[in-house]
């Protein structure tokens, strides 16, 4: 009988110790995305930055990201394995498809190329995706988000100003409000 106690007792505290350490992490998780929205900076002009960046696509050419200039650009640094990120895709391909050349997408994906292959084909992304590791990471905390939480999506007017920044997933109601000013 001592036994049946002891081990339900030690159950009991490892269940009560799992539940805490989930719900701690869940507050930090919010905590670094919230850190995040509000650490987010002004585009310098002329600092190095977005405009002066490349990387690789899907073919494995480089691709300038001054290319995209003139027109309201979204950048969207993503990962194949970030659900967030999944969440948001479908909405911004129906956006690029909704706006047309009004504005232009631009996914980074954190991520190797053989899987974002395999996701932009899943997922029918209709807008240029590019590649990159840590020079992306690098890039993605220049952009202004410090903490490195993804998916993160800097949005810029047509003169290459950034307007705004949002780390974690960005939804249709907030996307459209970011651009409605830009078209």
């Amino acid at each position: 009988m001592k036994k049946i106690a002891l081990y339900t007792l030690v159950g009991g505290a490892a269940l009560v110790l799992g539940l805490g350490t989930a719900w701690m992490r869940q507050g930090q998780q919010q905590s670094l995305i919230a850190e995040a929205n509000a650490a987010t900076l002004p585009a310098q002009p002329g600092a190095a930055g977005l405009w002066q960046s490349g990387f690789n696509d899907l073919q494995g050419k480089p691709q300038a990201f001054a290319q995209w200039r003139g027109k309201p650009l979204v950048v969207n640094f993503w990962a194949t394995w970030c659900a967030p990120c999944r969440e948001e895709m479908p909405e911004f391909v129906a956006t690029q498809k909704k706006l047309g050349d009004k504005v232009r997408f631009v996914g980074l994906a954190i991520d190797n190329p053989a899987d974002v292959q395999k996701f932009v084909k899943e997922f029918g992304i209709n807008y240029p995706v590019l590649v990159g590791e840590q020079a992306a990471l690098e890039l993605m905390r220049t952009e202004g988000n410090k903490v490195g939480a993804l998916p993160f999506t800097a949005i810029y007017d047509s003169k290459g100003k950034r307007v705004a920044a949002h780390a974690g997933r960005l939804d249709q109601a907030k996307l459209d409000a970011y651009l409605k000013p830009l078209l």
